[in-house]
């Protein structure tokens, strides 16, 4: 049954009935019979009701706020008729017409008008019988409808179905009394009381706690029995209802007693774990004390850690903050204050340990071997944040682990990649429920140790989110000025950071947040060469992978050429982490030859490695000939490594202009613009006639259109390009350029430098401009990577040009006007 007291509808809510009132919501048999004798009036004033359904027979008090429903009250009541009563579909509806209200409704008659103080009248309305919305006859001051009856049709006497649904109904509803607190037991009276079926399931329906819909769809139903079928129903579901309610209340209840029930215990038991000698809270805190004066920390330090400690003695231990302030009093005593390992200072076995554990990397090792000289010499000085920036798969974050070895410090490692929450870093308030410290702090506690090499994997993949911005969290981290002083939200005081030796790895350096890039020192690790590939896949990859594959090294082996192979032909990376991937393949190829018994060559041929890899995916480009004008070979740097580059273009009948081609960057378009201004401002110099540049255009291409191209480095090479195909001139044999080029005619630097020049002795080429300014980059490659070539240093585009074309035309060259 409903537990709702008042109803809003049509700004019309239900008011309780004084005790004292003269109207009793009940109709007799006689009363029924007689309502069923009145004659419905053909015309009928129509009241929306916003969320309430009018039964025929049922008593109910209403409020009415809006003006027209007012002036409709008033005048039904001062002559006496009867209104029709229907039902809004959308209570939300202020001023409704025929399309806003339910087509079924019930007449009523006014039995009282209150006036109340704000201007809004309260009128009890008694159903009489229900009627259907023929047309609408009126709208204005109020809506007007003609109307027919709709006739009900009963069971006949005697119909024993009928009588068990109606006793149904009302035990039911006993039972929904008894069940429902907010419903009165004198309620139980009323029903029993309802002399008329129908008025029995009309009275019931209209206190069923359901939706405007609901109640509608049951006043629409003909069939006596139909609808107190459907009642019945409902009644049912809403009983289910409250017996739920009533058990969730009674487990939670039960809950709370056995909870009470637990802390008595608990009482108890500490009581006899006291009388017997166990461990009590009074143990526990002395053992606290215990290893509190075994701790290295200073006055500051201890005199907070007493001064929590006497707040967890306060504390009543049932209560959710005794574990929190034990948690957080573990963590001071876990955490290594002032305790620090011993630093190996011998640099010669340093040096060892790094060049065994990683192949190349020789500024990477300078630098850590210089930072542990100083570190010997002063014995006190603040740890460098060094950031190892490269691409993937070239060792940054192992190189961490053999720089710990090296120095004799704990090793721990925190991933950044995908840190959203500043909390990360700096830890949660004690007042959140799960509050722990942050990472950084929880790293430490770890090591054991405050001045462990702490790496700090992909630092510039940190990202932000409405949970802060965990990138300005590790400002202080990686200061060397603030860090001696690190606060943590969960530890509430600082943390001496600075003995740690903290390095950041970093794929990008242009996603780090400018201020934390400027505390760090980058360390550039760039991708390796081939040579070093070869060395680094015999000498650490393949006697990892046979080791981890169960495979004898003394029986299989992979020689300096074939491993050359595999580099060249299956990968094409800055790192060597797809050669693991390949080399791994090529070993489980042995495992199943031993474990199948199948017979295979200990030392491994190309035309093994073709078919346990399959097909080369492969091949780098090779130089072509200089057979036809205005094509030029560029240097071009990758992700993966360094790369030959043409430059093609060539000359065609027009009225001028540049076209350009080949899935090329705005930077890239500019230095083929600035290439054409250049030869046009200087024809004369370069033996050109003007009237080419207005009876010829020239299209510049570079191939591979599929791969994006941008950059400045091409810049020479689109100048000579140019020339080439305007003169019909050779370019010299074996030759490729690299360099940014001005309108004034300078040729500037540009970077990449020793992937480039590997790419360049990969194509057999033989000769290299490149601008002055890069001769510092050329002397940094070691000189075996250099042999054979042949570098020519420029300054101006005119010496690019004096170098690379030759005083030969191309075979069949265009005769131009």
């Amino acid at each position: 049954m409903s537990q709702e007291k008042i109803f809003t509808i049509d700004n019309l809510s239900l008011q309780e009935i004084d005790s004292n009132s003269e109207i009793i919501p009940l109709l007799s048999s006689e009363d029924e019979l007689e309502m069923h004798k009145e004659i419905l009036p053909e015309d009928l004033a129509i009241l929306p009701l916003r969320n309430m359904v009018l039964f025929p027979g049922v008593v109910l008090p209403i409020t009415a706020g809006r003006d027209k429903s007012i002036q409709l009250l008033k005048e039904a009541n001062e002559h006496g008729k009867a209104i029709g009563v229907v039902s809004q579909i959308n209570e939300n509806t202020e001023d409704p017409n025929l399309d806003d209200v339910h087509k079924i409704g019930t007449v009523a008659k006014i039995i009282k008008i209150l006036n109340l103080p704000d201007g809004n009248i309260t009128v009890i309305l008694q159903g009489k019988k229900r009627f259907e919305i023929d047309q609408l006859s009126q709208t204005e001051p109020y809506l007007k409808a003609i109307v027919k009856e709709v006739e009900e049709v009963r069971p006949e006497k005697g119909d024993e179905e009928f009588k068990a649904i109606v006793e149904s109904v009302k035990e039911t509803s006993y039972e929904m009394i008894k069940e429902n607190p907010n419903i009165p037991s004198e309620a139980s009276f009323a029903i029993k009381n309802i002399e008329s079926d129908s008025f029995l399931i009309n009275f019931v329906s209209s206190n069923l706690n359901l939706s405007v819909e609901e109640k509608q769809a049951i006043l629409e139903v003909n069939n006596l029995k139909d609808r107190a079928l459907e009642t019945l129903r409902k009644m049912n579901l809403e009983l289910q209802k409250l017996n739920l309610k009533n058990d969730i209340q009674n487990k939670v209840r039960i809950d709370l007693d056995q909870q009470q029930k637990e802390y008595f215990l608990n009482q108890q038991i500490r009581t006899i774990q006291e009388e017997l000698g166990g461990v009590s809270h009074e143990q526990e805190f002395e053992e606290l004390k215990k290893k509190a004066k075994a701790k290295k920390w200073d006055k500051k330090v201890k005199e907070h850690f007493d001064k929590e400690l006497a707040k967890m003695q306060r504390m009543n231990p049932q209560v959710a903050e005794f574990s929190i302030q034990r948690n957080y009093l573990e963590l001071l005593l876990e955490l290594p204050w002032n305790e620090y390992t011993k630093d190996i200072f011998d640099l010669k076995n340093a040096q060892k340990i790094l060049d065994k554990d990683h192949y190349g990397l020789e500024d990477v090792k300078k630098r850590i071997i210089e930072h542990m000289a100083v570190l010997k010499l002063r014995n006190d000085m603040k740890a460098p944040i060094l950031c190892l920036y490269g691409p993937p798969g070239v060792g940054k974050t192992s190189i961490g682990k053999s720089i710990a070895k090296s120095l004799g410090r704990e090793y721990v490692r925190i991933s950044l990649g995908g840190l959203r929450d500043e909390a990360e870093i700096r830890g949660h308030r004690k007042t959140y429920i799960g509050a722990m410290p942050g990472r950084i702090i929880q790293s430490i506690k770890k090591a054991k140790s405050s001045n462990p090499v702490f790496l700090l994997d992909e630092i510039d993949k940190l990202s932000t989110s409405h949970n802060g911005d965990p990138s300005s969290a590790m400002l202080e981290v990686l200061d060397p000025e603030q860090n001696s002083d690190f606060y943590d939200n969960f530890l509430e005081m600082g943390f001496d950071l600075s003995k740690v030796m903290f390095i950041a790895t970093s794929n990008s350096l242009n996603t780090i947040q400018p201020a934390l890039l400027d505390r760090m020192e980058i360390l550039e690790m760039n991708g390796y060469t081939i040579e070093e590939k070869v060395e680094i896949g015999r000498q650490h990859l393949l006697p990892k992978q046979l080791k981890e594959h169960g495979v004898d090294s003394k029986i299989f082996s992979i020689e300096k050429k074939q491993m050359e192979f595999i580099v060249t032909n299956y990968t094409r990376e800055s790192g060597v982490r797809n050669l693991d991937k390949q080399i791994a393949k090529v070993v489980r190829f042995i495992a199943k030859s031993i474990v199948l018994e199948e017979q295979f060559n200990e030392k491994l041929t190309n035309e093994d490695i073709i078919e346990i890899l399959g097909a080369p995916r492969f091949e780098y480009d090779k130089y072509e000939n200089n057979d036809t004008a205005g094509v030029v070979t560029g240097l071009a740097w990758t992700r993966v490594g360094g790369d030959i580059l043409y430059i093609e273009s060539i000359i065609s009948k027009g009225k001028g202009g540049l076209t350009m081609t080949g899935n090329l960057g705005n930077v890239m378009k500019e230095s083929a613009t600035i290439a054409l201004e250049y030869i046009k401002a200087n024809a004369k110099e370069l033996d050109l006639n003007d009237e080419i540049f207005d009876n010829y255009k020239i299209h510049v291409h570079v191939p591979e259109g599929a791969t994006p191209k941008d950059g400045p480095s091409a810049g020479i090479a689109m100048l000579t390009s140019m020339i080439s195909s305007f003169t019909q001139r050779k370019v010299k044999k074996n030759l490729a350029m690299t360099g940014e080029i001005t309108l004034r005619g300078k040729v500037l630097p540009v970077g990449g430098i020793k992937e480039k020049i590997l790419a360049a002795k990969r194509a057999n080429i033989k000769e290299i401009i490149l601008c002055k300014e890069n001769k510092r980059d050329i002397d940094q490659i070691k000189p075996d990577y250099l042999t054979g070539l042949t570098f020519h240093y420029v300054d101006r585009m005119s010496e690019v040009l004096e170098i690379a074309l030759t005083n030969q035309k191309v075979k069949n060259a265009k005769k131009l006007n």
